[in-house]
């Protein structure tokens, strides 16, 4: 079996936003480094809708829509940088309420569990895991105690899908060419980077995040 990598993402958005914020798009579709986005409309689902896998072992992830795509072929080259200056992923963002159960389900599946971090973030979730997938990196992050005891199911939620994080040489100058539906750039969690958050305004399906490359 080759290496894991992401194949394709499918997004519940359409191709109009993403053209209007500078991003080569053709079709439904558009490539970041070796993934491709698949920008299926908002009648596909929400945000981030689903993956394709190469080199998984399973497609049981605790919940993430996850399809196997075929290995045998080599991951394509990595497309260029778009005009607004983002050329890749920096990672996928997942949710979870329950962090072990989730990253036992990915390393059956074969994911690199690279390493998990037992210190809160910024936004109060109190744990992140963090696999490598090829170029990429997938953040899956436990929902807060107080998120998870307000829903009380009676049966415990899978895990989901929640945003991206793009990657950009030059993160002034995405920030720019997005105009008023980005942030300013900021420090970032990891030392170095630097992060700026894209806009309501901009009518994406997916909260995204574009991220300066590491130092």
């Amino acid at each position: 079996m080759g290496a894991l990598t992401i194949a394709e993402l499918v997004l519940a958005d359409e191709p109009a936003r993403w053209s209007a914020l500078g991003f080569d798009v053709e079709g439904e579709r558009l490539r970041l480094g070796t993934v491709s986005l698949r920008l299926a409309g908002e009648g596909a689902g929400r945000g981030l809708v689903s993956w394709a896998l190469r080199g998984a072992a399973s497609a049981e992830l605790d919940g993430l829509p996850t399809t196997l795509a075929g290995s045998a072929e080599p991951d394509p080259e990595p497309a260029p940088p778009h005009p607004n200056g983002i050329g890749a992923i920096d990672h996928v963002v997942a949710m979870t309420p329950a962090l072990d159960r989730t990253v036992s389900a990915l390393q059956d599946a074969g994911l690199d569990l690279r390493r998990v971090r037992e210190q809160p973030t910024p936004a109060g979730a109190p744990r992140q895991a963090f696999f490598r997938l090829g170029g990429e990196i997938l953040e899956v992050v436990q929902e807060p105690e107080e998120v998870i005891a307000a829903r009380a199911e009676a049966e415990p939620r899978s895990a989901k899908f929640w945003g991206l994080a793009l990657l950009a040489q030059d993160i002034d100058r995405t920030v720019a060419a997005f105009g008023e539906h980005a942030s300013p750039a900021r420090d970032a969690v990891q030392p170095g980077r630097r992060i700026a958050t894209v806009k309501r305004s901009a009518g994406l399906a997916v909260p995204l995040a574009i991220m300066s490359p590491k130092p």
